[in-house]
């Protein structure tokens, strides 16, 4: 794209936001004017402040605002921002902020709920449906799975069924109950339990289970009985009926539970996952009978509209969905007599809703979206996918007057579909809104009106606003990180890439929009999967390909929805494929992915990464530490012997204010420190433990630089690019970019085997230009390793620097699912029919 056509001059400006004296995070005191009704694109390296500056001051001053002006009640139901630390902002207007954030785990939040778009479509079921001859009217709410009047009464809105069967539960008949059969009851003391009780009872558990009358095993399986008998454990069967004829005082009375309803009962009532996912296995899943997966009761997928039910229409992609509403909405008849609307009114009522949702979709359409289905559900979306997909619904909103904050929206997306984005923004700007957008994307930063510059480096050595004023001006400006990626642009030098030792031969590969497809990816180099969002690149990378190769070498994969509530996980998708050669050279799979390194503000980047242990090793070993007879434990602020008691070493507590939202203060005793008093006295060279925890990468470095286990550990997380980072802070504050990089360090600091296989999905999510040089180092260090090192990119930078491309497409969606493209990255710059071609020929000639 060509820089900015004119550079805009102060008079061009509307007004301007004035912030003095802000020192939110790490920003040094900042004071700047930024213009209102412009595009403003905050940039900068990771962790240098831009969003601490657009989030963290901006947009909470101007949520904070518009909270003073609603009632107390209302106000508990926002997610408040703290108060943020700046003396003055002026001209502010409103505030909405679109942030990067993972689906809501839920798989009955959908597309269609986050855009409202179900909602519409339930009611044009339900006014302008064909109704079968003599069925009364359905409402909106029925059209629903998710509610009483709509959810399938056989299978309660879920479209699956789950069984308990002899087979299931009983799945070696050959063995005898005394040798443990009956699989589906508890191990140790519980199923011993139950076996003495049924000794008690009469019945035979040494004969195999097969050979037992069929009366005796349905009883022990499905009764709901549950008979209360003496308990003689130890005591052979003789010995029992013996023991209870001489009515013998027993050990202890044993109540009986039927084999299935033990089952039911643990996955209703356990809080252990592993309880959970135990009781899980001897439930077989099926389609439910009665509505075949479609979720919704018979009277409600009894309606169609241009003749398909509302499930069926659920599932098709958003671009099919609009062709199939156009005719309606233009107010045209279909032409086909049995599927036009029969009276007047009804035609009407079509027309409006049809024209709504019609120019609802264009919206996303536009965005590049059309090949997701209204019941896609939230967690399968990528951050990017949702972060547009509320973009989209605020761009039919119609608001102007307003600031939009927007977190790195081009995350996750294709140079071509950024294209649309930055259509989109310019719709928002042009209807009178300001956009406050924190980037990374040099194509959007192009775009801009007014650029921040945010920098020089990141945590303490950022926080300064290096410029703030129209693009062109940052190219004077020598300390900026951003500066050189903008403007000095050469022709990348000829790059000879590496040779393929081996190949890694997939076919009949099968998932989501891939269809039967073959595929080979180049071993002991670095490859990079290219396509637009949608096209099938994370399919083919991070859940086929991961899945075969796990499964051939062993490996125990954790599933993608482990959070869910395991009924609430969809079917599982219609998957195929095997690998038909390669696997000879490989010996391991590391998967790096973007999920959270732990859930609590408990876990962080020192416990994670295995250099807290050294840590505390170092400091057990202080000469007080060690005349005190403190071992490594006690400085882990999850154990009682080191924690603050106050607030049990979370460092705040909670204070419950009436009618606000409750309010996390530092701990009243330990001050943050997280640790007790006596803990702290302990020093490491004149630092305590929750001192060293508060360091940075980067200062770290250099207080350890006598200790070469923890900095060698620290050297890799500065290589990845996250010497911003404290070393304690917690995983929850973690993007999914940074969650990565932290797995990748960790591996990273393991002695290189050779051999093994790295997958990473887009992992260069949230990283400046700066940053991701200093990622493609170390994974170009992973391939003269001896390893293969295949990652899902859309950065360009990126994929000119690997040594195989495999462009997926040509579309996105129905019209993807295909290998455009192979080859080293001049060859597929060549490719005709490839969309990313014409990104990487210009980046490879130097017009990043």
């Amino acid at each position: 794209m060509p820089n900015h056509p004119s550079q805009p001059t102060l008079n061009d400006f509307t007004g301007f936001v004035q912030v003095r004296g802000a020192r939110e995070h790490n920003l040094k005191n900042v004071s700047l004017d930024i213009p209102r009704d412009a595009l403003v694109v905050f940039t900068g390296v990771s962790g240098s402040g831009k969003s601490s500056l657009a989030f963290g001051t901006l947009y909470a001053e101007a949520q904070r605002r518009y909270l003073e002006s609603v009632s107390p009640y209302a106000r508990r139901l926002f997610h408040q921002m703290a108060v943020p630390e700046v003396d003055t902002i002026e001209g502010l207007p409103p505030a909405v902020a679109l942030q990067q954030q993972r689906g809501t785990p839920t798989t009955r939040s959908s597309v269609g709920s986050v855009t409202t778009l179900s909602n519409l479509v339930r009611m044009l079921y339900s006014r302008a449906g064909q109704y079968p001859a003599g069925q009364s009217i359905v409402y909106a709410e029925a059209f629903s799975p998710n509610t009483p009047e709509g959810a399938c009464p056989t299978c309660h809105g879920l479209g699956r069924i789950y069984e308990v069967t002899e087979q299931s539960m009983v799945p070696d008949p050959s063995l005898t109950i005394r040798e443990r059969a009956i699989a589906a009851w508890p191990q140790a003391w519980g199923g011993q339990n139950q076996r003495d009780i049924l000794v008690a009872l009469g019945y035979d558990v040494d004969t195999p289970w097969r050979d037992l009358p069929q009366q005796d095993r349905d009883w022990i399986l499905f009764t709901d009985e549950q008979p209360v008998v003496p308990v003689y454990p130890g005591y052979s069967p003789e010995e029992t009926k013996r023991a209870l004829k001489r009515k013998e005082p027993p050990n202890y009375m044993g109540t009986f539970t039927g084999v299935k309803r033990h089952v039911l009962h643990t996955f209703a009532t356990t809080h252990s996952p592993l309880m959970k996912k135990r009781a899980l296995q001897y439930m077989l899943s099926s389609e439910c009978p009665l509505c075949h997966g479609k979720r919704l009761r018979p009277e409600s997928l009894a309606v169609k509209f241009a003749g398909v039910d509302i499930a069926d229409l659920s599932r098709l992609p958003l671009q099919r969905v609009a062709a199939l509403l156009r005719p309606y909405a233009a107010g045209h008849s279909t032409g086909n007599k049995k599927q036009d609307i029969a009276h007047p009114e009804q035609a009407v009522v079509a027309q409006r809703i049809a024209a709504d949702l019609c120019a609802r979709l264009q919206v996303l359409l536009d965005l590049g979206l059309g090949y997701l289905a209204l019941e896609r559900s939230t967690p399968t979306l990528s951050p990017g996918e949702l972060q547009r997909l509320r973009l989209a619904t605020q761009l039919y909103s119609n608001l102007f007057g307003v600031v939009y904050v927007l977190d790195e929206p081009s995350a996750g997306l294709h140079p071509a579909d950024t294209e649309a984005l930055l259509a989109a923004l310019a719709e928002l700007k042009r209807a009178g809104n300001s956009l406050f957008v924190v980037e990374h994307d040099l194509d959007v930063i192009r775009q801009a009106d007014w650029l921040v510059d945010v920098g020089p480096a990141a945590g303490e050595k950022g926080g300064e606003v290096l410029y703030s004023g129209p693009p062109a001006g940052l190219a004077h400006i020598a300390a900026s990180q951003t500066r050189r990626h903008l403007f000095d642009l050469a022709a990348l030098p000829p790059r000879q890439p590496r040779t393929p030792t081996g190949w890694l031969k997939l076919a009949g590969v099968t998932r989501n929009n891939l269809h039967n497809l073959s595929v080979e990816f180049p071993l002991g180099v670095f490859t990079t999967v290219t396509g637009v969002s949608g096209s099938g690149k994370s399919s083919l990378v991070s859940q086929v390909l991961v899945d075969l190769v796990a499964a051939q070498l062993g490996h125990e994969l954790p599933t993608e929805e482990e959070e869910l509530d395991p009924l609430e996980r969809a079917a599982p998708p219609e998957s195929g494929g095997r690998i038909v050669g390669g696997m000879e050279h490989l010996k391991r799979l590391v998967r790096v992915d973007q999920k959270p390194i732990g859930r609590t503000p408990r876990s962080n980047m020192a416990t994670y990464t295995g250099l807290f242990d050294h840590v505390r090793k170092l400091f057990a070993a202080t000469p007080e530490a060690r005349k005190r007879r403190y071992d490594a434990g006690r400085f882990s602020f999850n154990v009682a012997k080191g924690r603050c008691e106050t607030c049990q070493g979370e460092g705040f507590v909670m204070v419950e204010l009436l009618f606000l939202p409750s309010v996390y203060s530092p701990c009243p005793t330990c001050h943050g420190a997280r640790y007790n008093a006596k803990t702290l006295e302990i020093q490491y060279q004149e630092k305590n433990i929750a001192e060293v925890l508060a360091l940075n990468v980067d200062d770290a470095w250099d207080f350890f630089a006598q200790e070469p286990t923890v900095q060698r550990a620290l050297t890799v997380l500065r290589e990845v690019g996250l010497g911003y980072l404290r070393l304690g802070q917690p995983a929850t504050e973690l993007s999914g970019g940074e969650a990565q990089r932290i797995k990748l360090a960790t591996e990273l600091q393991r002695a290189q085997r050779g051999n093994s296989l790295y997958v990473l999905d887009e992992p260069t999510t949230g990283l400046h230009p700066a940053d991701v040089e200093k990622l493609l180092v170390q994974l170009d260090g992973l391939v003269e390793a001896g390893n293969t090192v295949i990652v899902v990119e859309h950065d360009m930078r990126v994929v000119a620097g690997s040594d195989w491309v495999l462009d997926i497409g040509p579309g996105a969606g129905e019209e993807g699912g295909h290998v455009v493209a192979a080859g080293p990255p001049a060859t597929v710059a060549k490719a005709t029919k490839s969309r990313t071609a014409p990104y990487l020929a210009r980046f490879l000639a130097g017009g990043a």
